[in-house]
């Protein structure tokens, strides 16, 4: 079966720094397996004396060695669901749910979950390629388009993303948003240029949305990058995974402590509170 992406690219406050526990020096989230080395030698060879960044022992490190950045929409650039909280989106596509007589697909814990994907995931396992599917799907796209309007961006994004452009590094977003709803939000922020045509989002294979590395890939892909020299910046446990099984090293992105807690659980070495020290080292390195 030929997978069709849905538009992902044909279509046109926070508070410290948190390192590894306390000062430590952390050791890479990523363990190269045999299908990552395969990918990285399908990349782009890393220039000579290129550290590779899954080896970082500190941020500094992290951030210098990294020449492809993916981010996750949905936290590290913005708060999408800023004007209307995403818990609300959620309850709404489980009542959905209900009313088709699918209620029972959810487990307790995906009922309760505040991720407006969840109950979308679970539908898409439970009844793949269905036209059910396929609506409750759009339902979020269209959510997610009017949240566009009202999201707020996060603090020191947008600095962060043109600093880390100007100094060379190859941006993508790599999310389980609708493309669209990304695509349109960085326009609006005059942000363009350092994405396009880079942007990966849901396709109509809810199977492949994170924590499976399709959109990463996908965009290592595009851009040429090696794992090694591929960062990937997220703020959900889902991120973490991905990165993991793309074979790409990770920092997270937790702007409160329940944040914080989930990606420490799932077993981030490097977390961020703030995305200024990042700004701070980028301006520093030269």
């Amino acid at each position: 079966m030929v997978r069709r992406p849905m538009g992902n690219h044909h279509l046109r406050p926070d508070t410290l720094l948190v390192t590894s526990e306390t000062t430590k020096q952390t050791v890479p989230v990523a363990e190269e397996t045999e299908s990552d080395r395969e990918t990285t030698e399908q990349g782009d060879a890393r220039e000579p004396g290129t550290v590779d960044v899954r080896e970082s022992g500190t941020l500094a490190e992290l951030i210098a060695g990294a020449r492809h950045v993916l981010f996750d929409f949905d936290g590290p650039i913005c708060r999408l669901f800023a004007g209307r909280p995403a818990s609300g989106i959620a309850r709404q596509q489980v009542e959905w749910l209900d009313a088709q007589g699918l209620g029972d697909v959810l487990t307790d814990e995906e009922r309760a979950d505040v991720d407006p994907h969840a109950a979308l995931r679970r539908l898409g396992r439970a009844r793949p390629d269905s036209d059910l599917v396929l609506e409750m799907e759009s339902r979020l796209t269209e959510q997610e388009l009017r949240a566009v309007a009202s999201a707020w961006p996060t603090q020191h994004a947008d600095p962060l993303i043109r600093t880390w452009t100007a100094v060379g590094a190859r941006l993508a977003i790599t999310t389980n948003n609708s493309a669209e709803a990304a695509r349109r939000y960085i326009a609006n922020r005059g942000l363009s240029g350092c994405f396009e045509p880079h942007i990966y989002g849901r396709t109509r294979d809810l199977a492949l949305l994170k924590p499976d590395p399709y959109c990463l890939n996908r965009a290592m892909s595009a851009m040429g990058a090696a794992p090694g020299t591929t960062l990937m910046i997220g703020d959900a446990a889902t991120d973490l995974v991905a990165a993991r099984e793309a074979g790409v090293a990770f920092l997270g992105y937790a702007r409160h402590a329940r944040k914080e807690r989930i990606l420490r659980e799932a077993g981030a070495r490097q977390v961020t509170a703030t995305l200024e020290p990042i700004i701070d080292i980028l301006r520093d390195r030269d």
